[in-house]
Formats: C-alpha cells, structure tokens, sequence
C-alpha cells in the first residue's frame, strides 16, 4: 500500500505540487523516524546524501546569518533536506520489494499515454477533453495556465526508459512503447516549451551513445520523431514561428535587432541582475528565496525586466541567493555527471566492461537535464521541480549502494 501511495506521485504531479509535496513530506518524516528507530543509518552514510545535507545545512546558516528576511528564505531552506530523505526512501522500497519499480513504470506508461492522447486532441481541436483551451498555440493539456506539459514530460522520459530497460518486453510492449516514444517527442515539440525540448534533445543524445540494449531502439523512434517534426514545423506558421523564429528573434539573431541576449531580453535582463548580485556577496550570496526581494534593488537591477520570483536559471540563481559556495554543490553534481559518462564512453572505446549499466545511464541522462546549465529553469527550490529531479536521484542511489542492486529487474 505504501508503495502505491509514493508511485501516486507521478499521475498528482499533473494535478500541481500540493498533493506530491504532501507525500513527500509525510513519507519522508515516516521514513526518518522508522531509520532512527530500527537504527539503519547506513541509507544516509554515504558521499551523495551527505554532501546534500551539508548543503541544505548551509542553506539554513545562510537564511539565519545572511537572508534579508529569515522567514521568507526559510521556505526554502528549512525542509529542503526532506528531498535527500525521500530519495533512501525510494531507495529503501525498492530493496524491500521490487514491485514499486512496476508502480512507478506503469503509472509513467498510463501518465504519459494520456498526455499524448489529450495533447494532441487540444493541438488539432484548440481545447483538451475536459474543455481546457490551448493559449496561443501552445498546448498544456491538464495543466491549463501551467505551461509545463512539456517539462513533465522531458524531465521524466529518462525515467520512463529507465523502467523501460529493466524489463522484459514483449514484441507488443516494444511496438507501443516504441510509438509511445515517438508521439512524446513530437508532443514536447509542439507544446512550444523550448526549454523542454532541449532537455529531451540532450538527455535523448546521452542515453543512445553511452547504452547499449536499446540503441538502435531509441535511435529509430527519435529520428522518426525528428522526420514528422520537420514536417509539422513546414505545416503550421505558428508551430515555426514560435520554435524557430521567435527563439532567433529573442536572442538578437535577427535583422531587426541589434543585440544579443542570453535566452530573451526579459532572461538576459534576469540573468544579469543575479549576477550582480552575486558580485555584491560572491562567498555567501543573499540567501534562499531572496533574489525575488533584492532584485528590486536599483544598484542590482539591469535591463526592463531585472525581478521576478526567480532568475530562471540554478546556476546563476545559486550564486546570487548561496554565493560560490552554494553554487559549488550544484557544480559537482554535473561534474560528477560529466565524470561518469566519461568513463562510460572510454569503456565503449576501449571494449571494456561497462563502466555503468543502460538502467544507470538513464537515471544519470535525468539529473543530466535537472543540472545542465546552459538553459532556463524553474526555481532551484520550487516544490513541484526538486520532487521531480529527486525522482531518479532515489532510483540511482539504490543502483550503487542498495544491496539486491546487482540482481534488478522485474
């Protein structure tokens, strides 16, 4: 039952971050208790989940010693250790009962089967089945004036195909999964998040160059994905006007402007105001949550649009809200990413055992996207984000230190 209730995720995250954060919270205080009572401290001693809480611990020190406002930075900060205590709780589940990695991937399968069927009814008709129009082309599905359709599914494909290599599928099971792969990349597309694209672009090319099962599978479905897309964009103006010629037009590649911009001039303005911010406290930064309060600052603010709640990228929001020592948490994770497919890509070359297996590259192409520095994102601490970018960090954990790790599958 317990597992059930963790898997549910995946289908309320579609419904916003309340219901998802609630589990979380709930099941990682469960979790802490039943670890101190039963006295298995060993899900928390290892080199990930401490560096973690060594963040999270700054990050409070930060709110305390540096923020502003304490109480608006403690949002942020307080609980965010609750993220790293429900990774070993995934962890701990799949050890006790691989029935959760079926949960999860059914529900994934279900999810995402019904986002393609919905998506592409709102795209040809301008509305989905439950009435819910499209806004200027750009389709959303369920999640209505969220436009993020496309980010959910992005972010958690790499753990859908994860799921997907473990099993063993039959000849049907190929076919669909094989069609259903097709249509979410034509889908994230055509949803016009061109953040999400990316995402897909970038984890897609990682997973087919270091995996080995599933090359060729994964290869076929995104070059067929690729074809159709080529010829959706010739077909619909609006489709190429807004992937195509308004991402030119934004970031000053065009006749008609004179400037380039990181992103969009509302990005770069955002972008450049974090920075100054942090060249303001380069060491500690302004603390979690602050840069929505600072940035309204005049000796920070550059450009038309320098506030917002967040400056749409972890890089630059981390230097400005934790300084260099925050943003040098984040930094090692990618660079452990980096590391990781190095050394998987030189043991392809060199013909030598694999360095890490297809269910573990997958897991790393989802943190790949969660820490890849060269796009937009959300808000570094947003509820609804971190519950989706810790997602594969608990499916991974258990991949190097779960004890049944090496006899996976189901």
């Amino acid at each position: 039952m317990w597992m059930f209730i963790i898997s549910l995720i995946i289908p309320f995250l579609i419904w916003g971050p309340f219901f998802p954060d609630l589990i979380v919270s709930l099941s990682a205080l469960i979790f802490l208790v039943y670890v101190i009572r039963k006295k298995i401290f060993y899900y928390f001693n290892n080199k990930v989940i401490i560096i973690f809480f060594i963040f999270c611990i700054y990050c409070i020190l930060v709110s305390i010693l540096i923020a502003k406002n304490t109480l608006l930075s403690f949002e942020s900060s307080l609980f965010y250790f609750r993220i790293g205590v429900f990774a070993c709780l995934i962890w701990h589940l799949i050890e006790k009962n691989k029935k959760i990695l079926n949960y999860f991937y059914n529900f994934l399968v279900i999810c995402f089967s019904v986002l393609v069927v919905d998506g592409y009814f709102q795209f040809f008709t301008g509305f989905n089945i439950i009435g819910l129009p499209s806004s200027s082309f750009r389709i959303s599905s369920f999640f209505g004036n969220e436009l993020i359709m496309g980010s959910y599914l992005s972010r958690l494909f790499p753990l859908l195909f994860a799921l997907f290599v473990l099993r063993k599928n039959s000849k049907f099971e190929l076919y669909y999964i094989g069609a259903l792969f097709v249509l979410i990349d034509i889908l994230i597309y055509i949803s016009g998040e061109r953040a999400a694209f990316i995402f897909l672009n970038l984890s897609t090319l990682f997973i087919i160059v270091l995996i080995k099962k599933y090359q060729k599978f994964r290869l076929i479905t995104f070059v067929c994905a690729l074809v159709l897309i080529v010829g959706l964009t010739f077909s619909y103006d609006k489709l190429a006007e807004r992937m195509i010629w308004d991402t030119a037009r934004s970031m000053g590649f065009s006749k008609e402007t004179q400037h380039k911009y990181i992103f969009t001039p509302q990005h770069d303005s955002l972008i450049k105001t974090a920075y100054n911010m942090f060249l303001d406290k380069p060491i500690f930064g302004h603390g979690p949550k602050m840069f929505r309060v600072i940035c309204k600052d005049e000796k920070y603010a550059e450009g038309l649009a320098s506030c917002n709640t967040h400056p749409h990228n972890f890089y630059v929001q981390l230097l400005a809200e934790t300084g260099i020592i925050g943003f040098s948490f984040l930094l090692s994770t990618f660079a452990y990413v980096l590391y990781c497919a190095y050394r998987q890509f030189k043991s392809i070359v060199l013909s030598q055992k694999r360095y890490l297996t297809d269910y573990q590259v997958c897991l790393l192409a989802g943190i790949l996207i969660t820490v890849w520095p060269l796009t937009t994102n959300g808000n570094f601490f947003h509820n609804w984000l971190m519950i989706i970018y810790s997602l594969p960090v608990g499916f991974y954990l258990h991949s190097i230190y779960g004890k049944n790790r090496k006899n996976i599958s189901f």
